[in-house]
């Protein structure tokens, strides 16, 4: 099982359509099983941004794209467009073995994401349904703070309860996007991947565009950095030998 996980697209004014090509291109050779965009696609929730991520979108070669939005997809009552243009479900059997389920974190005219409770009682109700499986979470927002990211006032309000109920639930892997920033944190046995933004010229810490390479091989899930155009590391790797910009 091999998933790709992009993020933070911004189709719009940060828009770098020639990186995003460049991302398609590469992943398109690496043949996915899923391809999952958590968050961002465009910039300001516009319906011509829309139709452009769209269109752009088309060129992957994959048979399922899951698509979740973000804060930015939601201004200018983008959320009145999302589903529109990219119909998701919150239940994705991706195999016999691997689930893999979303949480809608953006909020109308908020940039700080929220679950809520009703959302929370669903995911722990749900996951008991795969307990023997593999299972991802995937949202926009950040539940735990990344470094080299600035004053960290945007991230999930309610994430506590979430992080009790991914921890309860045995879910693997949580994945998520929003600060533009990749890392990487170990809680044993949940591990929570973020991923860099893939084509907008806005990036933090890390000053590559990149997106994530997630393996599973017999209930083992390896996080892969691809950086656009350029090498590939172990996600892990990075965090673990991490040195400030300039610090080299």
């Amino acid at each position: 099982m091999k998933i790709v996980q992009i993020s933070d697209v911004h189709v719009g004014a940060q828009f770098k359509e020639e990186t995003f090509d460049i991302a398609v291109e590469e992943i398109n050779q690496l043949k996915p099983s899923v391809i999952v965009a958590t968050g961002d696609l465009t910039n300001e929730g516009l319906l011509k941004e829309y139709e452009k991520c769209k269109a752009k979108f088309s060129q992957f070669d994959t048979e399922k794209i899951i698509a979740m939005s973000g804060n930015h997809d939601y201004r200018n009552t983008g959320y009145l467009l999302f589903k529109k243009f990219f119909p998701f479900d919150s239940v994705n059997e991706l195999d016999d073995d691997t689930i893999l389920v979303t949480l809608g974190t953006a909020r109308p005219d908020r940039d700080e994401g929220e679950i809520g409770y009703r959302q929370n009682l669903w995911l722990e109700r749900t996951m008991k349904k795969y307990e023997n499986k593999t299972k991802i979470l995937a949202m926009h927002h950040h539940l735990i703070g990344v470094p080299d990211t600035g004053n960290d006032r945007v991230t999930v309000i309610d994430s506590g309860d979430a992080l009790r109920t991914a921890l309860a639930s045995k879910i693997d892997l949580v994945i998520c996007g929003h600060k533009h920033r990749p890392w990487f944190w170990n809680f044993g046995n949940l591990s929570i991947a973020n991923a860099g933004t893939v084509s907008s010229e806005r990036m933090r810490g890390l000053f590559d565009n990149t997106y994530n390479i997630i393996t599973i091989e017999k209930g083992k899930i390896k996080v892969d950095l691809k950086i656009v155009g350029g090498e590939k590391i172990h996600l892990k790797d990075l965090v673990e030998n991490y040195k400030r910009f300039g610090e080299e």
